[in-house]
C-alpha cells in the first residue's frame, strides 16, 4: 500500500480519537451537571442595593447579627472582586447592565441623563411622555425634589421604552408564554423599571403623595392590593413626627465619635446629627427625608412584601421573580458620605430589612425554593474632605467654569468662535454648540478634538476623548478607553466623554454641595458584591475578577432562556455547580494522550 495512504489513515484515526475523548469530556461534564433536569426555583429574588460599594457589608458585619448579610456570607456565593467595567457608574446605567448583561455601549442606557439630538431636549432615562402617571399629583415637584437627574425629566411618564436591548426578566416572561409574574420595587422608579425590563411591572415611590406608583405602560388603574396599600398612609403612620435615631449606644460604631463632620451636608434641614428629625408628614420634605434614611429601604420591604402577597409570587411551578432595588445607600452616601455615622447606621438597618425579607420569602415561598442575587448599581468614593484628612489629595471639579478656561478662551481665539462654545455638561458627557460650529464654519471633529485636547490640561480631568475617536475606536488599548468604550454609544452619547482623576469628582446635588459623589470609572466606583444564595447553593468565596454583568447570563444559563439579546457577560460556573468539575477534570491533552 501507498506509504502516503498508510500514513493519512493512520492521521484521521489520530483525529477520530481525539474528538472521541473530547466528546467523552465534555458530555460527562454535560451529564454530571444537567442543567434542564436541574429543579427550577419557584421564585428568583434579585436585590440591587443603591451605591453599595462591595467593602461595606463586611466593614460593619461585626454589629450585625444573623439572618441578613451574615445569611449570604454564610450560605452564599460571595464574588468578591466584581466590578463594572463601564465608565459612568451612575444609577440606571448600572441597574440596566444588571438586568441585560451588557454594556452601555450596547444598552443604550448611558447616563441618568442625556441630550437627545433628535428632538432638542434633555432626555430622562424612564421618561416616556406617552405613559402618564395613574396617580394624580404624584409626579416629580421640582421645589421638594432633590434627585437632580429626575428633577430635569420634562413630563410625569415613564416606560422602559429607551432600554435598547432585551433584559433577562423578558427572556423568562417570554420563555413560559407569559405565566412567569415580573415585578420591580424600588424608591427610585428607573431602580424599579430597569428590572422589570419591558415585560414586568414596575413600582416606585412618589416622595410628593407618599404612595407607591406607577404609569400607564403597565396598568390602565391599580390592581387592589396596591391600593390597599397606599390606604394604610404607613409614610405617614410610621414616620411622621418621628426621628431617624442611633439603633445602637455610639460606642459600638466605628464612626461613633464622628457624627457632624465638616463636609457632610445638611440638605433641606434634615440636619448633620442626630437624631435626623423627619417632623410632620405633611411638611414639603417629608417625602425626602424618608428616602434620606433606613425610612425609604422599610417602606421598599413593606411593599416588596404586599407584592409578594398580592400576586401570590413564587406559588406555582412557574418560576417568578421579583427585583428589589432599596435606595437609601445612595442618599445617605451622597449626603454623608460612606465613612460616616449615618451611613454605618444605615447599613447595620439595612441588613435588619434584608433579614426580615428573606424571612418573609422563606414562610410564604421557602429560601430552598429560591435563588437569592444580590449586587449593586455602583459603589461610592470617601468624601473628599474625608480622604484629606488622611493627607490624599482629593476635590471636586467645577465644569460650569470650563468655557472661561484659558485654554478654551485660546481655542476660541484660533477658530474665530466668540461665543459660549461649551453647551453643557451631563456627567460623563460634554456637549458642544454644534449650530455655532456649523454657523461659523468649522469641522465638527475637528473642534471635539480641539476641545478634548485643552480639556485634558484642566487639573482633576485625566481622560478627554471625542465622540468621533471613540466612533472609530481610535484608542489605545488601556484600562480607562476600554471603559469609555463599553460606555459609549453612538446615538446617544456627547460629543466629549469626560473622566476625572482619582480622588477628583463634580460636586452638583441639584444645585446643593454634597458630600460625596460617585459616577467615575476608578476601582471604589466599581466595586460592588455579587451573592448568590438560597436553594442548594453552598458557601463560596470567589476572588476571580468577575463582572456584575455576568449575573444575567447566568440566571439565563440557570433557568434555560434565551441570553438578553445584548448580554456580553458569561455565566458564573460556580453558581452552576460546575466549578469543581471543570478544575477536576483531566486535561484534554492528557485524555487525547491515553487514547492514542
Amino acid at each position: 500500500m501507498n506509504p502516503f495512504i498508510v500514513q493519512r489513515t493512520r492521521n484521521r484515526s489520530k483525529t477520530l480519537l481525539r474528538c472521541i475523548a473530547l466528546s467523552t469530556i465534555l458530555g460527562a461534564l454535560t451529564l454530571t451537571y444537567p442543567l434542564a433536569a436541574a429543579p427550577k426555583p419557584k421564585l428568583i429574588l434579585q436585590i440591587t442595593v443603591d451605591q453599595l460599594r462591595g467593602d461595606l457589608p463586611e466593614r460593619f458585619m461585626h454589629n450585625m447579627p444573623e439572618g441578613g448579610f451574615r445569611y449570604l456570607k454564610a450560605n452564599g456565593i460571595w464574588y468578591a472582586n466584581a466590578h463594572y467595567g463601564h465608565a459612568n457608574t451612575e444609577t440606571v446605567v448600572g441597574h440596566t447592565t444588571l438586568a441585560t448583561g451588557a454594556d452601555p455601549a450596547e444598552h443604550g442606557m448611558v447616563s441618568n441623563v442625556w441630550f437627545d439630538r433628535d428632538t432638542g431636549k434633555l432626555a430622562y432615562n424612564v421618561e416616556d411622555q406617552r405613559y402618564h402617571i395613574l396617580t394624580a399629583g404624584a409626579d416629580v415637584d421640582p421645589s421638594t425634589e432633590v434627585d437632580a437627574s429626575q428633577a430635569l425629566a420634562s413630563s410625569d411618564g415613564r416606560s422602559p421604552a429607551n432600554i435598547m436591548v432585551t433584559t433577562f426578566s423578558d427572556e423568562l416572561r417570554m420563555q413560559t408564554n407569559g405565566q412567569a409574574k415580573i415585578f420591580g420595587v424600588s424608591v427610585k422608579d428607573r431602580g424599579a423599571i430597569t428590572l422589570a425590563g419591558h415585560t414586568g411591572k414596575a413600582f416606585w415611590f412618589s416622595k410628593a403623595s407618599g404612595e407607591f406608583i406607577t404609569s400607564s405602560y403597565y396598568y390602565k388603574d391599580y390592581p387592589q392590593w396596591v391600593k390597599n396599600w397606599n390606604l394604610q398612609k404607613l409614610p405617614a403612620k410610621n414616620y411622621g413626627e418621628q426621628s431617624w435615631e442611633l439603633l445602637l449606644k455610639p460606642s459600638a460604631y466605628l464612626f461613633g465619635k464622628d457624627d457632624d463632620q465638616p463636609w457632610e451636608m445638611d440638605l433641606a434641614g434634615f440636619g448633620r446629627t442626630f437624631p435626623h428629625v423627619y417632623g410632620d408628614a405633611k411638611g414639603k420634605n417629608f417625602g425626602n427625608y424618608l428616602t434620606f434614611s433606613p425610612a425609604g429601604d422599610e417602606l421598599t420591604l413593606d411593599f416588596a412584601k404586599a407584592t409578594i402577597e398580592g400576586e401570590q409570587l413564587g406559588q406555582d411551578d412557574v418560576t417568578d421573580f421579583l427585583a428589589v432595588s432599596f435606595s437609601s445607600t445612595d442618599y445617605i452616601g451622597h449626603l454623608f458620605g460612606p465613612s460616616s455615622l449615618e451611613a454605618e447606621d444605615n447599613l447595620l438597618r439595612l441588613d435588619r430589612t434584608l433579614a426580615k425579607l428573606f424571612a418573609y420569602v422563606d414562610q410564604k415561598v421557602g429560601l430552598k425554593n429560591t435563588l437569592i442575587v444580590l449586587s449593586a448599581d455602583h459603589g461610592g468614593p470617601e468624601a473628599p474632605g474625608f480622604m484629606e484628612s488622611f493627607g490624599i489629595e482629593s476635590a471636586f471639579v467645577s465644569p460650569e467654569q470650563w468655557d472661561k478656561a484659558p485654554s478654551i478662551a485660546r481655542l476660541k481665539k484660533k477658530f474665530g468662535i466668540g461665543q459660549k462654545l461649551i453647551k453643557s455638561f451631563f456627567p460623563p458627557y460634554l456637549y458642544l454648540d454644534r449650530e455655532l460650529i456649523a454657523k461659523s464654519g468649522l469641522d465638527q471633529e475637528v473642534i471635539e478634538r480641539a476641545v478634548a485636547e485643552e480639556l485634558m490640561s484642566i487639573k482633576g480631568v485625566t481622560l478627554a476623548v471625542s465622540s468621533s475617536r471613540l466612533k472609530g475606536n481610535q484608542l489605545p488599548d488601556t484600562y480607562l478607553n476600554r471603559k469609555a468604550l463599553r460606555s459609549f454609544n453612538a446615538k446617544r452619547s456627547g460629543d466629549i466623554l469626560i473622566l476625572f482623576a482619582p480622588q477628583y469628582f463634580i460636586n452638583d446635588f441639584h444645585g446643593e454641595v454634597v458630600a460625596a459623589n460617585h459616577g467615575g470609572a476608578w476601582v471604589y466606583d466599581s466595586f460592588v458584591p455579587v451573592v448568590f444564595a438560597g436553594g442548594a447553593i453552598k458557601a463560596q468565596r470567589i476572588y476571580r475578577r468577575v463582572e456584575p454583568k455576568d449575573i444575567a447570563p447566568t440566571l439565563s444559563a440557570v433557568m434555560g432562556t434565551r441570553y438578553p439579546s445584548g448580554a456580553t457577560g458569561s455565566p458564573l460556573l460556580e453558581v452552576m455547580g460546575m466549578s469543581k468539575q471543570w478544575q477536576q477534570a483531566p486535561p484534554i491533552s492528557e485524555a487525547v494522550k491515553k487514547s492514542e
